[in-house]
């Protein structure tokens, strides 16, 4: 077995994984975005040019997190989508709506 070793640890936040890293043209899914770790994990693909979309259960709480990530990154391709992982339906009305880009959702203005 081969060990797996990373030149990050307990101290590394987001911002240092993603150092150096151009995602522009990239998509990513935040589920959770809209608070904790899930809001920093946004930032900082955000700040790395991905196209980031925070699915929520609070869109109040991810379009306020989507403003923020904006404002700080300069990144306009920040968007808020509705889901509840613990809800199927929920789940299921999520992946209807992704059509590979995240137009249908909201964005929040810079």
């Amino acid at each position: 077995m081969t060990r797996i070793t990373t030149p990050f640890d307990a101290k590394s936040t987001a911002a240092d994984v993603v150092d150096g890293i151009d995602l522009t043209g990239r998509r990513a899914i935040v589920t959770g975005g809209a608070s904790g770790i899930g809001v920093e994990t946004a930032r900082a693909l955000a700040g790395a040019g991905a196209e980031v979309t925070i699915a929520a259960r609070n869109l109040a709480a991810g379009e306020q997190v989507a403003a923020d990530i904006i404002a700080t990154t300069g990144n306009k391709q920040v968007f808020v989508a509705p889901l509840d992982l613990s809800d199927l339906a929920s789940v299921a009305a999520f992946a209807g709506a992704w059509d590979g880009r995240c137009t249908s959702w909201s964005t929040t203005p810079a």
